[in-house]
């Protein structure tokens, strides 16, 4: 049984407001978590005061720009103290390249200046916090860090690229004229995705200032009332109570269940050394989940604060009900009950995601996948933890595809294979992921390594059994295959059909 852990408290390296410091101690957390919530009620009631009073038929995009702006710096300010000068510096340095560099480089200097300067911070939180569970301005500073990136990359594609060399998603974000200095700090520092994002492109940021998000759908076609002198505005008020309501939940399930299963006590001895391994998985999967909740908690309520701002209309759904989920940060039901790797990483910080598809994935004709998992890595900052889990994921992510390539088919016959094949593949992107996601939070790489040989790297033999065996010993889908299974789609047909015994040697390197 592993040792319960006491929660981590923040180290004097946290530069934020004490005025709650009295308030913190009374209720028993730390003032940096403290700050962060009291902000975020803030921004939601802000938020309303933005989508009312400051309604784009009765303000200027100017104010608005600045209204954005003024608070998002207080909000920051409030938070982090000094280290919010960050925030500034960070989005200055990259504005002054996106101004005086060639647009057909200027996008990639822009990376790399933000990359640099985001490294730099990670490193002296390392340095001076190492470890630390406590807020700090590597958060907001990897939000703007998107902002920024994706912007001088929407412009280069605007600038420089014709139509027929983008992609549709590259065309439809590209951005044909720099910004002005309001328009673009304004964008990079609003208060609504400060904190915990969900970071959004520059051209739905201005569609909303303007208030031209309301006349399109999430697929970009004409809202019904498009065109029209009125156009009905749906009110948020049903999505802010449903994600607020769920946010509070989630963070009171971390608060009072996260000292039971702390993510600290697979290093403990007696647990990495004594317990069998199913426990083993059991615990990481509390573990893990738990840390998640904590995610949920700061997501679902940035999502709220936006909606209630007016960001995030996504059109409406069969039944005519309005959607708000335009740049959620996360889907959960997706992601805890998908039914593979591939499916719960893409409802995983979906902003991320479409960030990274953005500037990477979509622009690179080789090792895309690699790319891609190695600037996530970066971004995130230089704990060994980070990087053995983003490795690790690129491992299960490749044996993933083997297996659904090499194995599906024999399994979409009938609806009984396809429930038991969706069981399967649920149960198994269940034990993967808190398998390869607990040293992302455990940080470290011994403590991740130990565990993983103590557990006998079980599931990295079934990744590489996977990749290197599975493809050569199981014959690939032959043209019928899947009508014949409609026929014959017992289980016994099919473990028939994947043998290699009772298949010729030749169809084994079909």
């Amino acid at each position: 049984m592993a040792a319960t852990v006491a929660m981590p408290m923040p180290t004097a390296y946290y530069d934020g407001s004490r005025l709650f410091a009295g308030l913190a101690e009374y209720i028993g957390v730390s003032v940096d978590q403290v700050n962060f919530v009291i902000s975020q009620f803030v921004a939601l009631a802000l938020a309303s005061l933005f989508r009312t009073a400051l309604h784009p038929s009765k303000t200027q995009a100017a104010t608005r720009h600045g209204f954005g702006l003024i608070f998002g710096l207080i909000i920051g300010y409030f938070c982090f103290g000094m280290q919010a000068i960050h925030l500034a510096g960070l989005p200055s340095i990259c504005y002054i390249v996106i101004r005086t560099t060639n647009p057909e480089i200027m996008q990639r200097m822009v990376l790399a200046v933000a990359l640099i300067y985001l490294s730099c911070i990670h490193l002296h939180r390392q340095v001076y916090d190492y470890g630390s569970y406590s807020l700090d301005i590597t958060g907001p500073l990897m939000v703007v860090t998107q902002k920024v990136t994706s912007l001088a990359f929407s412009i280069h594609d605007g600038l420089c690229r014709k139509d027929s060399e983008m992609t549709k998603n590259q065309r439809h974000y590209a951005v044909r004229r720099i910004p002005t200095t309001l328009e673009y700090f304004s964008f990079v520092l609003q208060f609504p995705s400060l904190m915990a994002g969900p970071a959004m492109f520059y051209k739905d940021y201005i569609d909303f200032i303007d208030g031209n998000n309301f006349h399109t759908t999430a697929n970009g076609k004409l809202n019904n009332n498009a065109g029209k002198t009125v156009v009905l505005e749906p009110s948020p008020l049903p999505a802010v109570i449903k994600k607020v309501s769920m946010s509070l939940f989630f963070a009171a399930a971390f608060v009072n269940f996260l000292p039971q299963f702390h993510i600290e006590g697979v290093k403990d001895d007696d647990f990495v050394e004594n317990t069998t391994l199913l426990y083993k998985f059991w615990y990481l999967s509390m573990a893990t989940m738990l840390v998640r909740f904590k995610y949920y908690f700061a997501w679902l309520f940035a999502d709220a604060i936006c909606n209630n701002s007016g960001i995030g209309f996504a059109g409406y759904d069969a039944n005519g009900g309005a959607m708000w989920d335009k740049f959620s940060n996360i889907h959960i039901f997706k992601f805890e009950f998908g039914t593979s790797l591939k499916e719960s990483i893409e409802a995983w910080n979906v902003g991320t995601n479409q960030w990274l598809r953005m500037i990477v994935y979509e622009r690179v004709d080789k090792h895309a996948t690699m790319l891609t998992y190695g600037l996530s890595a970066l971004w995130h900052g230089f704990y060994p933890g980070y990087y053995l889990t983003f490795a690790n994921g690129a491992v299960f992510t490749f044996a993933a595809r083997t297996m659904r390539r090499t194995i599906r088919h024999y399994f979409t016959g009938n609806t009984e294979l396809k429930f038991i094949y969706d069981v399967l593949t649920f149960m198994t992107t269940r034990f993967v992921m808190s398998y390869i996601t607990f040293t992302f939070v455990l940080l470290e790489f011994w403590g991740g390594v130990r565990l993983y040989l103590h557990m006998y790297l079980c599931l990295h033999i079934v990744a590489l059994i996977a990749l290197f065996l599975v493809p050569r010993v199981v014959p690939k889908a032959k043209p019928g295959d899947s009508t014949q299974l409609t026929a014959n789609g017992s289980i016994a047909h099919v473990l028939k059909q994947a043998s290699p015994i009772t298949n010729s040697v030749s169809n084994h390197h079909d």
